[in-house]
């Protein structure tokens, strides 16, 4: 296994996006105390850097802009103003792979070039490592062993976010409509006669989560929440239980150990699935497994009724637990 006697110097690359972050998060605390005293530095891009606040695993954050060529050559001197004893590039991209490459680091270290995205990525490594792991979270940490990391922590450090726009007082259920391709998405009319079976018989709302500018489907019984991810962060932490898919809002919740359901349907949840135990997976029996970015929503969602989601949320409100910084 790789080792740097001295204090060492670390790069970290993942720049986007929310869920494969927070994946991440265990890998780089388990780089940073193995390797005592050493600085670790994340390169992520701007809109992401909020999950990443008074992290104590990540002693500066190098922001790569996407944008104009005056603001990748101010990102390409910022990562060259340091010396790096090696870099880990945990996305497997052309772009994290020149990323990683621009600071000079010694090694580069990096996936197997039938593990990452863009198999041109791995021609930048010094080190490909080829991990059996089936989630990304461990995948990640076989990388992170690689570089050198002997003290593995499961942990995910997130800052306490803010509020913003209206919550209810009291309890709520939260849920992320929204996914990064409609596939993975549950239909509408789903998460409507769940709102008003969650109004009904438990006297609980609905609250559903966008970012700013999203458009979302009026629907009674459910209250509409808009928010950046410092508010998402506080509504995910302060929600009696939340409803989610294959995104970013259900691997945070999933981070803050938050009880409630995954709904799942083209893709493998043993892979993208939340890590840890605190929601309930569905996925119906014939769900065929693909990540093709499908424009319609899969019928496989659709298979899961709100009646299931209903029950599974019930019984997740009967045991819930307190939000948590950190899961191990």
């Amino acid at each position: 296994m790789f080792t740097v006697d001295k204090p060492a110097r670390i790069l970290v690359v993942r720049l986007g996006a929310m869920g494969d972050i927070i994946h991440t998060l265990p890998a780089v605390a388990s780089l940073k105390h193995s390797y005592p005293g050493s600085h670790l530095t994340w390169a992520v891009e701007p809109k992401w850097a909020p999950l990443l606040a008074d992290n104590p695993f990540v002693d500066r954050l190098a922001l790569f802009a996407r944008g104009g060529l005056r603001s990748l050559a101010e990102s390409w001197r910022d990562l060259r103003s340091a010396r790096y004893d090696f870099a880990v590039d945990f996305q497997g991209l052309v772009k994290s792979a020149l990323v990683a490459s621009a600071a000079r680091p010694d090694r580069i270290f990096g996936f197997h070039h039938t593990q990452v995205r863009e198999r041109t990525a791995a021609l930048f490594y010094s080190n490909k490592t080829l991990s059996g792991a089936v989630h990304v979270v461990d995948k990640n940490l076989d990388l992170a062993r690689a570089a050198g990391a002997a003290n593995i922590l499961r942990t995910f450090p997130l800052p306490a976010g803010f509020p913003e726009g209206d919550l209810p007082a009291g309890d709520f259920v939260l849920a992320s409509p929204l996914a990064g391709w409609r596939a993975k998405q549950w239909p509408a009319d789903s998460y409507r006669l769940l709102a008003l079976r969650l109004r009904r018989e438990l006297g609980i709302p609905l609250v559903l989560n966008a970012p700013p500018g999203a458009v979302l489907p009026e629907m009674e019984g459910a209250l509409p929440h808009f928010s950046g991810l410092p508010g998402l962060l506080f509504a995910t932490r302060r929600a009696a239980a939340v409803v989610g898919v294959d995104s970013g809002p259900l691997h945070l919740a999933a981070a803050l150990s938050r009880p409630g359901v995954a709904i799942f349907g083209p893709t493998d949840p043993a892979r993208n699935g939340p890590y840890g135990d605190s929601l309930k997976v569905l996925r119906s029996p014939a769900a065929l497994t693909t990540y093709k970015r499908g424009e319609v929503v899969d019928e496989s969602m659709r298979q899961i009724s709100p009646d299931a989601v209903f029950q599974a949320l019930k019984a997740a409100l009967g045991e819930r637990r307190p939000a948590a910084g950190c899961v191990v």
